[in-house]
């Protein structure tokens, strides 16, 4: 069957085409410019069955502690950034970020995210001591502290970093530099490679929405994670913050990013995909969709309470971030929907 000149079963026709080493450029790019409600559910449905048949029903939950707001950049559309004067800034003690890890892993958690901005306070041999505390609880550990020299990734993975998360944002050159001034989009596809030469498992992705970007732009962005062959993909929706130059910028298509994490999938079965915090913070909750369209993780932020608000990358983090005592209550109903059990006690006996 065919709908607005797509066939219904998307992945069929872009699995085929992959395989018989056809460019598939053209066909990502008619997929993710489709404006129908139909081609978006049956594009989320085979992804949803790719989902399912690489890396199982169980949907992953991973807790992220943001244990520094100070940053040394001045990317123009992050709440962080080293320009916002507005911002109230903090940072954790080791000993705050080994007890916040602690709670989580007797909540079940079984990976922890170390987040910053670009805090040159935490010095290589800080972060590896603090990645070996981690690592005593039996949690894996992932790393996203920006862009550092490859002697400070190599410290890190001999002290247990299992893996990092540097996300490129877009892959044209000329937008990446507008939006990261003084920096380039080559050191960062350098930094992925340096990490990946590591042994990590390496995270990278792109943000929907931004201004200036194209669609072609979205489908180069795919066409580099399936190049860089990513372990995890983060892709989430552009959120103007006000104290940034971007601040009066729309925000980037709810839609558009159900279609590239769908796509996404289908290009790369096996990796990672999770449900961004970002896709909570505007007028509804998008992670069941997008769970139910590609997506097989849950990023859950555990920084305390008194600091979540502070790590202002984008506005409106409220409505994404329960309290660590809501975690499990606010986290199970999202798992249990994406992996279609049942959650009361009269669809288990129906079932």
């Amino acid at each position: 069957m065919m709908n607005n000149g797509l066939p219904l079963d998307a992945s069929a026709w872009l699995q085929e085409a992959i395989a018989a080493g056809v460019p598939v450029r053209p066909l990502l790019l008619r997929l993710l410019t489709a404006d129908d409600t139909e081609s978006l559910l049956a594009l989320q449905s085979a992804a949803d069955r790719i989902r399912r048949q690489t890396v199982g029903d169980q949907i992953q939950v991973r807790g992220i502690i943001e244990f520094s707001n100070h940053c040394r950049r001045n990317c123009i559309y992050c709440g962080i950034n080293c320009h916002n004067q507005r911002l109230p800034r903090y940072r954790l003690t080791p000993e705050t970020i080994f007890e916040t890890a602690e709670a989580a892993a007797d909540l079940g958690i079984d990976t922890i995210i170390l987040q910053s901005g670009e805090d040159p306070y935490y010095t290589a041999d800080l972060l590896a001591g603090i990645v070996r505390a981690v690592k005593q609880l039996g949690v894996a550990v992932t790393l996203s502290v920006g862009e550092r020299p490859p002697n400070e990734y190599a410290l890190w993975r001999k002290a247990g970093a299992d893996r990092y998360l540097l996300k490129f944002e877009t892959s044209r050159p000329e937008l990446y530099a507008r939006l990261h001034p003084g920096f380039t989009l080559a050191q960062r596809l350098l930094s992925l490679d340096q990490l990946a030469a590591l042994g990590y498992q390496v995270g990278s992705g792109t943000m929907i929405g931004l201004p200036g970007q194209t669609a072609p732009d979205l489908v180069d962005d795919l066409l580099l994670m399936q190049h860089k062959q990513l372990a995890m993909l983060g892709i989430g929706p552009f959120l103007p913050h006000p104290d940034t130059p971007l601040g009066n910028v729309p925000a980037g298509s709810i839609t558009t990013c159900l279609r590239v994490i769908a796509l996404a999938r289908l290009l790369l079965p096996t990796a990672h995909i999770p449900a961004t915090t970002a896709l909570a913070a505007g007028a509804g909750d998008a992670r069941p969709a997008a769970l139910a369209g590609g997506a097989n993780v849950l990023m859950v932020t555990i920084t305390p309470r008194e600091y979540q608000q502070l790590y202002a990358i984008y506005p409106n983090r409220q409505r994404a971030l329960p309290a660590p005592q809501e975690l499990r209550q606010a986290v199970e109903p999202l798992a249990r929907r994406a992996a279609r059990l049942p959650t009361s006690e009269e669809e288990r006996r129906e079932s």
